[in-house]
């Protein structure tokens, strides 16, 4: 194989895992860039959803073995699904019962808009999330297993045929999942009658009101969605990236660097602020050492909000 081939070989294998990750750091974040769009919470919590995404995905896949007669290739992912609609419905649950008690119609009016009671309350989440998980799960690291992650497809490069990349397939299902369920949401969003529900929520609350929308509604419902939506990312992760109770930790700083760079309040940019970090963290391991790999992602983000602060899509930020 000429340098050539073995460059480009190297470079492109970087540029699809780059796409893969990026694809699934997009669906984690669009699900806070949805939760912060509707309500306007900065949630501590979403990387411990994202972590009880990657538990129930295991407990149903490996313990209790619920998924089996799928087969060790598919039960994984559709465990990863199915972590959507168990944490929409805790996410429900937990605004109705503890978030709306300092945000939305309650908040109006108070001091900041309750934003230092919402920050204290989740991050009082994640405490607890985490330390349950802890005494719950214990602290092995632990990982989902699929057959697909042994497998990959050989493509050869066209200006080399005798050289070939490998695409792994586990990756390839969990990106196609990734964007099948991003485009699903903002299709959601932008052409339901829910989703002008939680549009004019985001807008103008009191407005909505006056226009009979239930708004305290409206933000449980996107409450519940965004946390569904990250449980879905965290099942997916968890196929390839071992986790244990505090791994939400090394989750939550990406998600709120992807929506800030792809601009706050927008789902589209969310997921392309998703996108860049992951080509950022996979191409950056062709010059930098990895342990240098989250500095490259801030230094790009450093970049992107020095020239231009509202974010790559911060037109969209006004609006979900």
């Amino acid at each position: 194989m000429s340098a050539f081939g073995i460059f480009a070989e190297t470079f492109l294998e970087a540029l699809i895992a780059g796409v893969f990750l990026g694809c699934i750091y997009g669906l984690m974040c669009v699900g806070l860039g949805l939760i912060f769009g509707v309500m306007r919470v900065i949630n501590f919590a979403q990387g411990d959803f994202l972590m009880l995404g990657m538990y129930f995905t295991l407990y149903l896949v490996s313990v209790w073995g619920a998924l089996a007669f799928l087969g060790p290739a598919a039960a994984p992912f559709v465990g990863a699904i199915l972590a959507g609609p168990a944490l929409f419905l805790g996410g429900y649950l937990l605004h109705r019962l503890l978030i709306a008690r300092v945000s939305g119609t309650r908040a109006s009016g108070s001091e900041d808009e309750g934003r230092s009671a919402q920050l204290i309350l989740t991050l009082g989440i994640a405490l607890a999330l985490e330390n349950g998980a802890l005494i719950l799960f214990g602290s092995t690291p632990q990982s989902v297993r699929t057959t697909l992650a042994l497998k990959a497809w050989q493509l050869p490069l066209p200006f080399a045929p005798a050289d070939v990349v490998f695409v792994n397939q586990a990756s390839t299902v969990a990106c196609a999942l990734s964007i099948v369920i991003a485009a699903a949401l903002f299709f959601l969003i932008n052409r339901t009658r829910l989703g002008k529900t939680l549009r004019a929520s985001a807008d103008n609350a009191n407005a909505a009101i006056y226009m009979g929308i239930d708004v305290d509604r409206a933000h449980r419902i996107a409450f519940g969605i965004g946390t569904g939506v990250t449980a879905i990312a965290g099942g997916l992760i968890a196929t390839y990236h071992p986790f244990q109770p505090y791994v939400g930790l090394d989750f939550v700083i990406i998600m709120y660097a992807g929506v800030v760079m792809g601009g706050m309040g927008s789902i589209l940019g969310a997921f392309w602020g998703g996108l860049t970090i992951g080509l950022v963290q996979q191409l950056s391991t062709l010059v930098l050492p990895a342990q240098l790999q989250n500095a490259a992602i801030f230094a790009v983000f450093l970049l992107v909000v020095l020239m231009r602060p509202q974010g790559l899509f911060g037109r969209a930020a006004e609006r979900v």
